[in-house]
């Protein structure tokens, strides 16, 4: 048994960074056992309608559609707060921990100094929407991305394929190269554009280090390079040094330590300055050890607001629509595969929230039950088809395996006689045909899945899990960690604290047990197959060109809505 020089048995703290909040964990070395945890919601959550008030002033800039902001400051909060809150919980002597671990949403950037200070904390920026922190669902660069792909098939990128054939609008280069051409000035005064999963790190441990990850998935490292600086100034002239001024940095490998935690960030989080501090990685990847599905063709999908699906496999194949293969980018000697979906909870909570009526949610309270819930209680007690709809899960755009973030929701067959539960219901499943969608582009490139492991949010609803396991035809296991990415954290907070020599045996020792395990219905398969040949058939109708509407529509909402301000809007009092 590790113990420290005081006896106390040696423990890692997983911080996971979510979309809305920041969950930290502690979590025992010798055998994974959760301990504690705290959780701090982000105060400023996710910015998408006008800069908040508080640090802008009453005369903030309001942002256009697509738009998806946070503070960076709201992060560091999280190390304050959520972190101290884990180990009050644990019940642990903070001298018992010996490593700290984060993950993060990504592709979620940054723009900052040299020094680390985000520009959204400089003086005369704080009204300047490109400053702050882009979310990881910051859509509007899509035009960018789009130049990006057309640039790179015309050319015949050999990066290209190792993404599917595309390169998503949620990534670096599309979002860098929108900064740069909508607010040239602050494209300037930035010296790196950074991985949140990076920045954070650089919080604790005073190291900015890139991580191998997100590097790869998000960054366009393959084979050791970048995209060439002729191929950037074919994009636009002035984002030629974009590598090497703006992004290029130093890469650590995934389970190693960036540095050591700092004075002033044992402050913030009540441990000891100089534990170990892992490189950064994201939630989705750092999933798969707590999953311990660290062999080939053990596919896991993180479902929370939106999906992540990421796999390892001994061979490397093109699979089209993917986000990305990676030597390495789960764990060292496979190759990581990844895909994803743009919505999935969020969907769920858009429709609960815009699309049900006072009564349902009277109902709801008078059995105590959460809205999600109720709807899911009457939606199970309808037949398959019963409801008589077919629905595109496009309403944060497609992922995987379009990719093409101009698309949106659609909802086929609706009357009069339509309810609530059955419109929550088609949500569900068109969802699930997403994710069925994903695994059939990668069994038809040679990259079969052979175990279907889902982690996030959403596991605890019985009836998501059987609908996605008749409809991919797979037998489906959950995690039994509620707390799946904090864990997979810890797991490489221990290896960077030099108590595992690799995170395959880390996830042997401290990965989680299964949970529930949901086996397909075989008349419930045959009867999504027939549903999911509509799916498909609209999906390709739509997504495919036969009809450009949404792309339509998106033009006509951008051009009635108007550009987002790219010059300061001065407010008195701003300051860093």
């Amino acid at each position: 048994m590790d113990v420290t020089a005081d006896g106390n048995e040696h423990c890692v703290i997983g911080v996971d960074y979510g979309t809305l909040s920041g969950r930290a964990v502690v979590v025992r070395v010798r055998d994974g056992k959760e301990l504690g945890s705290g959780v701090f919601d982000y105060p400023h959550a996710v910015i998408t309608e006008a800069l908040p008030a508080d640090l802008a002033g009453d005369s903030a800039t309001r942002l256009p559609g697509e738009w998806a902001l946070q503070v960076p400051e709201d992060y560091r909060e999280v190390l304050r707060h959520a972190v101290p809150a884990a180990v009050r919980d644990a019940g642990i002597d903070p001298a018992a921990v010996v490593g700290i671990a984060t993950d993060f949403t990504a592709c979620t950037m940054v723009p900052v100094k040299a020094d680390g200070t985000p520009l959204s904390e400089l003086p005369g920026f704080a009204n300047r929407p490109h400053a702050y922190v882009k979310l990881w669902r910051h859509h509007a660069a899509q035009g960018q991305a789009d130049r990006v792909n057309a640039l790179a098939a015309e050319r015949g990128e050999t990066w290209l394929p190792r993404y599917g054939g595309l390169i998503s609008s949620e990534w670096e280069f599309a979002k860098g190269l929108q900064l740069l051409e909508e607010d040239p000035e602050a494209y300037a005064a930035m010296d790196h554009w950074v991985e949140a999963a990076d920045w954070i790190v650089w919080q604790l441990c005073g190291n900015y280090v890139r991580n191998a990850c997100t590097a790869g998935y998000k960054g366009i490292y393959q084979d050791g390079a970048y995209p060439s600086t002729e191929f950037l100034a074919a994009l636009n002239p002035d984002f030629k040094d974009f590598v090497g001024s703006k992004l290029e940095h130093t890469i650590g490998r995934l389970g190693n330590a960036a540095g050591y935690l700092t004075a002033e960030a044992a402050a913030w989080t009540g441990l000891r300055e100089g534990i170990a501090v892992a490189v950064g990685n994201v939630d989705a990847h750092v999933t798969a050890p707590a999953a311990r599905a660290v062999e080939p063709g053990q596919l896991v999908a993180i479902m929370g607001t939106s999906t992540c699906h990421v796999m390892n496999a001994d061979v490397l194949r093109e699979v089209p629509g993917m986000c990305g293969v990676v030597d390495g980018g789960i764990v060292d000697g496979l190759w990581g595969y990844e895909a994803g979906q743009s919505g999935v909870g969020d969907i769920f909570g858009w429709f609960t929230r815009y699309g049900v009526p006072p009564e349902y949610h009277e109902a709801a309270a008078l059995q105590r039950l959460g809205i999600h819930e109720y709807l899911t209680e009457l939606a199970s007690r309808q037949a398959i088809g019963e409801h008589g709809l077919i629905a595109l899960d496009w309403h944060s755009g497609n992922r995987s395996v379009l990719v093409d973030h101009e698309l949106s929701g659609v909802i086929v067959g609706q009357t009069l006689a339509t309810r609530p539960e059955d419109i929550y219901r088609a949500l569900l499943e068109a969802t699930a045909f997403g994710t069925r969608t994903i695994v059939d582009a990668f069994r038809d490139s040679g990259v079969p899945v052979k175990e279907f492991i889902v982690a996030g949010g959403l596991l605890k609803n019985k009836l998501l899990m059987q609908i996605y396991a008749d409809i991919t035809g797979l037998p489906l296991s959950t995690i039994g960690s509620t707390q799946g990415p904090a864990l997979g954290s810890a797991i490489h907070a221990a290896v960077a604290a030099g108590e595992y020599p690799d995170i395959r045996e880390a996830a042997a020792a401290m990965g989680s047990e299964p949970g529930a395990v949901f086996t397909p219905i075989p008349e419930n398969v045959a009867a999504y197959e027939e549903l999911f040949r509509e799916y498909r058939t609209l999906h390709d109708y739509f997504g495919r060109g036969a009809n450009e509407v949404m792309h339509r529509l998106k033009k006509i909402q951008r051009n009635a809505v108007g550009p987002v301000a790219s010059e300061p809007v001065l407010t008195a009092g701003v300051s860093a």
